[in-house]
């Protein structure tokens, strides 16, 4: 990886939260390449271990962890355990997230002959709605409420969060997702007002559409042709192609460095390649 910029953040403890999953396991490894120590938190803890080896056999410093962040015992241990180890948390980014088909639907817009025939808004499980938001909420209030401590009065303090462009305009059949990135996109500027006396600043980055492993059976066929939901997403993006993980990249760090951004505090940056921008003619 080549990092689009240099940042200094040499000696810096960074928690990533999801550092398992690949998004937030690129951002582990490019905060790192800055001369941090970065503390990667998963609930898989074998994948955060093996990104963690990855990355310190390029020559850097991380540390794997295991992690719930929707159990407060859970992120303190993990805590306690990245204090022995690398020190007090300097900067916290909360990539925890997720969705769940039990908090989607099949179809786009209700028609009344759905009903029977395939999952509509009327058969959303509650108890799948109800994970999703703790996922992406709690799971970012949680782990904040916990390394937020280490950074009261310490230079350079930054939390940043994930959303998403969901939160600004909803897609359709993930009602509990896009509402959940909106509660994320809120609480981040909360918590900039609440820490502004502090010195911990809070931002958060809003990607839009990033074609992964995870979500590559929506986008793709078995044959590898796009799926007619690709087609609408590239029909409304400008620059007419996915984002590259990478491409996040010089936004968290921007946002990490408060030689960059010192006076940049309850922002969240669109990454979008233009989706929200377009009106569609």
């Amino acid at each position: 990886m080549k990092l689009p910029f240099q940042i200094d953040l040499k000696d810096k403890v960074v928690v990533v939260t999801g550092a398992g999953g690949i998004i937030c396991s690129v951002i582990a490894e490019a905060v790192a390449m800055t001369g941090a120590k970065v503390a990667l938190l998963d609930l898989n803890e074998e994948a955060a271990k093996a990104k963690a080896e990855e990355i310190e056999k390029l020559g850097f410093t991380a540390r794997g962890y295991r992690c719930n962040v929707l159990e407060t015992e859970s992120v303190q241990a993990a805590h306690d355990l990245i204090v022995s180890e690398l020190g007090t948390c300097d900067i916290l980014i909360n990539g925890a997230g997720g969705n769940n088909p039990k908090a989607t639907t099949d179809d786009e817009y209700f028609q009344p002959e759905d009903v029977g025939n395939m999952k509509t808004f009327f058969d959303l499980d509650p108890n799948g709605v109800s994970f999703v938001f703790s996922l992406n909420f709690m799971g970012t209030l949680i782990p904040t409420q916990v390394f937020a401590k280490d950074m009261i009065g310490k230079k350079g303090a930054s939390i940043i969060n994930i959303s998403s462009m969901n939160a600004y305009t909803p897609l359709t059949k993930i009602p509990a997702y896009s509402g959940a990135k909106a509660a994320v996109t809120n609480f981040t500027e909360w918590l900039a007002v609440h820490f502004s006396k502090v010195g911990i600043r809070c931002n958060a980055i809003a990607p839009g559409f990033f074609s992964t492993q995870q979500n590559a059976k929506l986008l793709f066929n078995e044959d590898g042709t796009p799926t007619a939901r690709t087609g609408k997403i590239l029909a409304g993006t400008p620059m007419g192609r996915f984002g590259e993980v990478e491409e996040l990249i010089g936004s968290i760090l921007f946002l990490a460095c408060e030689e960059a951004s010192g006076f940049v505090n309850g922002c969240c940056i669109p990454i979008d390649g233009g989706f929200a921008a377009y009106s569609g003619v």
